[in-house]
């Protein structure tokens, strides 16, 4: 999705119900990682979180409410167009989504259950849901955790299998998809209590970092994709002391280059930076989020990008090549953020 001058597209989601505008539609600078907004559309109520397809050419949002739905966008013009109507999930709060082997996933964290929505060949969304994967169980924390709600699903980094991340269960599942119905292959149990939000693979296949919502740390694993195996190895606190008050991960990156990976933390506002270091990460420090309430974090240019959900911006940081710290760079305003992908 490139420019005029070499710029691509930034979109950003909003929470409706908190005054956020929609989906916005900005460019990025190469040089400088900067954002500029171009507009805002309002089509679907909530759109909390979005996926690219392969081809940069359609945009997937969901709709995070107790009905829940999925829409498809072209964005290939001057701004996002309906690829037809939303479509229900058969689910309650769809938190996040995956685009994978011609299907939207959405994780349905009110439900508990992950949805399959197959797609056209032009990358529109098909009338109904093929499948809903219910998550079973619950775990120690209460009120939590006294049901399945999850809150991450992607597919891994050789494509043969689907994870799922579930912060009511305290477990990871590894499912494979076959003709529009996911299976659980396996669930591997994290720490009771733990909480487990969302889940990010480093570039080279063989590890992947769990963040943990409910206690502050990052679940080191190995991955096995032959056998779709995540191994727990150990556990690493994502701040450098006590919190000084309440403390919920909420994003976690690995950079491209496999050299770190970052965290951010709501309540504590801040993103935290850790060496890769094999089997182990190493906490170099913490930076300002630069807002309030950081909910998601990504990457893209060699900047990072957080979505500031009470502060209503999104900030963006350059990277020390040498220590993988961010410093603070700029940000735009974008009422009651929510996440960022880039085209």
């Amino acid at each position: 999705m490139a420019e005029g001058g070499g710029r691509r597209r930034a979109y950003i989601g909003s929470f409706t119900a908190a005054g956020g505008p929609g989906i916005v539609t900005a460019t990025v600078s190469p040089d400088t990682g900067a954002l500029k907004t171009l507009g805002a559309l309002k089509g679907v109520p909530d759109p909390s979180y979005l996926a690219l397809s392969a081809d940069r050419e359609v945009l997937y949002a969901v709709s995070e409410t107790a009905e829940g739905a999925v829409a498809a966008y072209r964005v290939t013009g001057e701004r996002p167009e309906p690829a037809g109507p939303p479509v229900p999930v058969d689910g309650n709060g769809p938190t996040h989504l995956a685009v994978h082997a011609g299907h939207v996933l959405t994780a349905n964290y009110g439900s508990g259950s992950v949805t399959v929505v197959p797609l056209r060949v032009d990358g529109a969304l098909k009338a109904a849901p093929s499948a809903v994967l219910r998550h079973t169980g619950a775990g120690p924390h209460t009120p939590r955790q006294q049901g399945p709600h999850a809150h991450q699903v992607q597919p891994d980094p050789s494509g043969r299998w689907i994870v799922t991340v579930d912060l009511g269960t305290d477990s990871v599942r590894v499912c494979t998809l076959t003709d529009g119905t996911l299976a659980v292959h396996r669930e591997i149990a994290l720490r009771p209590g733990s909480g487990p939000r969302h889940l990010a693979f480093h570039p080279g296949g063989r590890h992947a970092y769990v963040l943990n919502e409910l206690t502050p740390t990052l679940t080191v694993c190995r991955w096995d994709a032959e056998e779709g195996l995540l191994r727990p190895l150990s556990e690493t606190r994502v701040l450098a002391g006590p919190p000084a008050g309440n403390a919920y991960p909420s994003g976690v990156v690995a950079s491209p280059d496999g050299r770190f990976v970052w965290t951010a933390t709501r309540g504590e506002d801040v993103l935290s930076t850790f060496a890769v270091e094999g089997d182990e990460l190493r906490l170099v420090g913490t930076v300002f989020c630069g807002g309030d309430w950081p909910r998601a974090l990504a990457e893209s240019g060699g900047y990072l990008y957080v979505a500031n959900e009470r502060s209503g911006e999104v900030t963006w940081f350059a990277v020390d090549p040498d220590t993988g710290l961010p410093r603070y760079e700029g940000s735009i305003e974008v009422p009651a953020a929510s996440c960022v992908v880039f085209g």
